[in-house]
């Protein structure tokens, strides 16, 4: 049987989650919304958030026939999951929990890092997941990043080269744009050390609070101390996931309450050849501009993209 996941983001960004999702689970159709009519979700009420959250759940489940969920927007998973849960009778997932506790498999001092937008620290819920598992979690919130990427000034090629050693000597082959999406993550994670030193924290794992960084990831990876882990909460919420959704590696609720969540490898296909992925894309608004973005979020092409409307 080939199970169809719904995947939902206020915007494209959750399209990172996708792409680690394609990754692990080979048999599996997807449905993607982004609901890129009323983004962003961070700038509206907790009430409005669940509404907008719970239509598009019920368009993945009652419409595109997904029997389970994974909220890839970490304003929807922090302020949202419930009102979710409520509204589909399928099992759903979001990114922050599974972020929490893959730096809890991956710190030794119980202290870590997070960098997310605005409205996800002000809602605390990495923290309080954190520290749910016994960390304790400082958080930033970092508003330029998602601009920064979002204007595409993340070069693939570049980014590995100012990921290299050789970076500084080759600084003037650099585009300008890359080089300030640098020095901001510089700044931002110097800012946020300092503050960590302040507390006395002792912090050795930096979680991607958005799903927008992990285009970012081998910038941050340059630019934290040396020692310091960058946890990518998509990798972390497909590798939940895997072990949520493949029956060769799912786990009971209680079980998978009990056990962190480790870095799991791709899902393997049993048989000579896996059948082609099968992605359909939704979004509620600016459907050429999702086209145009995503596919540097999803590593691929997305295919035409389906205009949808989900009312107000």
């Amino acid at each position: 049987m080939t199970p169809t996941i719904g995947v939902f983001d206020s915007g494209f960004g959750g399209l990172t989650v996708l792409r680690a999702l394609m990754a692990r689970l080979p048999r599996a159709q997807f449905a993607f919304l982004g609901d890129t009519a009323r983004l962003p979700y961070g700038s509206k009420s907790r009430r409005t958030i669940a509404r907008y959250a719970a239509q598009s759940a019920r368009f993945l489940v009652q419409e595109q026939g997904a029997e389970f969920l994974v909220i890839a927007c970490n304003t929807a998973s922090a302020l949202a999951l419930d009102a979710i849960q409520d509204a589909v009778p399928v099992p759903v997932l979001g990114v922050i929990e599974p972020g929490a506790s893959a730096a809890r498999a991956a710190s030794r001092t119980g202290d870590v890092l997070v960098i997310a937008t605005d409205a996800t620290v002000q809602s605390h819920a990495y923290a309080a997941a954190c520290r749910a598992l016994g960390l304790r979690a400082l958080e930033k919130a970092c508003p330029l990043l998602v601009p920064l990427v979002e204007e595409g000034w993340t070069d693939r090629s570049t980014i590995a080269l100012c990921a290299s050693d050789a970076f500084a000597a080759q600084a003037e082959s650099v585009p300008p744009q890359v080089a300030v999406t640098a020095e901001v993550i510089r700044i931002y994670l110097a800012e946020l050390t300092a503050e960590a030193a302040f507390e006395g924290l002792k912090p050795d794992s930096l979680v991607l609070g958005c799903t927008h960084y992990p285009l970012l990831r081998p910038l941050l990876e340059k630019a934290v101390p040396a020692g310091m882990r960058v946890i990518d909460s998509a990798e972390a919420a497909a590798d939940a996931a895997v072990r949520l959704f493949n029956g060769r590696a799912a786990l009971s609720a209680q079980e998978e309450a009990e056990c962190p969540i480790h870095s799991a490898t791709s899902v393997e296909w049993v048989g000579e050849n896996p059948p082609p992925l099968q992605v359909r894309c939704f979004a509620t608004d600016s459907v050429e501009k999702f086209e145009r973005l995503g596919s540097r979020f999803l590593g691929r092409p997305t295919g035409p993209v389906e205009l949808v409307d989900l009312g107000g």
